[in-house]
């Protein structure tokens, strides 16, 4: 599935929601320096908001088809896991992962950090949690449950969005905290919204999880049921996002 996302990378690039600027400034701030390694840098979200920032940064991609259209909207980009990853003795001021280190093994991925970082740079993993309203949440279930009735996703779980994330998030830290030499990580939070059109949300919906792996009829089908559900609520809803960052630095 990690490779997945590629199928469509205009629409993923288009579609996808960007981070915070609070949390881009924060990071960039609370680094030495202004080298960063981006690692699963997809089609290049986060790179061009740190590039933006002053950043001179390099991604790390598997998806070739991501690497080339992240590459040509300025970033430089490696095509490798980063555990696989040869650094060739380059080091960072800062190491980042946007909605990615859950693909990459977190000890593994921590050496790895702690392997390219300067002495006090800082590793910064980050991702969304989104709660979705809960006539657009029993759509999908509904839909999910009837066309991938096999599919993990097809029921609604009793656990909110931030604590079945918090699962992840504690096994990035304790990814770091096992291979050692970082302080003890922190959860850096920032809250916002977002307002979605039908189409809006429609346009990226395909680009999550299983669904960039379904055949066209299915995938249609739950597109219809959750517009549907949408244009019963008026034809648009608003997202609470919280933006989570699991962070940590390099002891000097």
């Amino acid at each position: 599935m990690a490779e997945s996302f590629g199928v469509d990378v205009e629409r993923y690039d288009r579609t996808r929601p960007h981070y915070p600027d609070a949390m881009v400034e924060q990071i960039v701030a609370a680094s030495p320096g202004p080298d960063v390694l981006d690692v699963g840098c997809g089609t290049g979200i986060a790179s061009r908001q740190f590039q933006a920032a002053g950043c001179k940064v390099l991604g790390v991609e598997p998806d070739a088809r991501m690497a080339d259209f992240a590459r040509g909207t300025g970033i430089e980009v490696e095509v490798a896991t980063f555990e696989a990853w040869d650094p060739a003795d380059r080091t960072f001021d800062a190491v980042i992962a946007g909605t990615a280190w859950h693909w990459v093994n977190p000890v593994a991925g921590a050496a790895k950090a702690a392997q390219v970082l300067r002495p006090g740079g800082r590793l910064a993993l980050f991702w969304h949690v989104f709660e979705l309203p809960p006539e657009v949440a029993e759509a999908l279930a509904a839909v999910y449950k009837r066309v991938l009735p096999d599919s993990p996703f097809n029921h609604q779980s009793t656990r909110s969005a931030m604590d079945a994330y918090q699962v992840m998030f504690t096994k990035a830290s304790d990814g770091i905290g096992q291979v050692g030499g970082f302080t003890e990580p922190e959860q850096w939070r920032f809250d916002w919204r977002r307002s979605y059109s039908r189409d809006e949300w429609l346009d990226q919906l395909p680009t999550q999880g299983i669904l960039t792996q379904l055949p066209p009829d299915k995938l249609t089908e739950i597109l219809t049921s959750v517009g549907t559900a949408i244009d019963a609520m008026g034809g648009h809803f608003t997202m609470n996002y919280t933006t989570v960052a699991v962070t940590a630095v390099l002891s000097a």
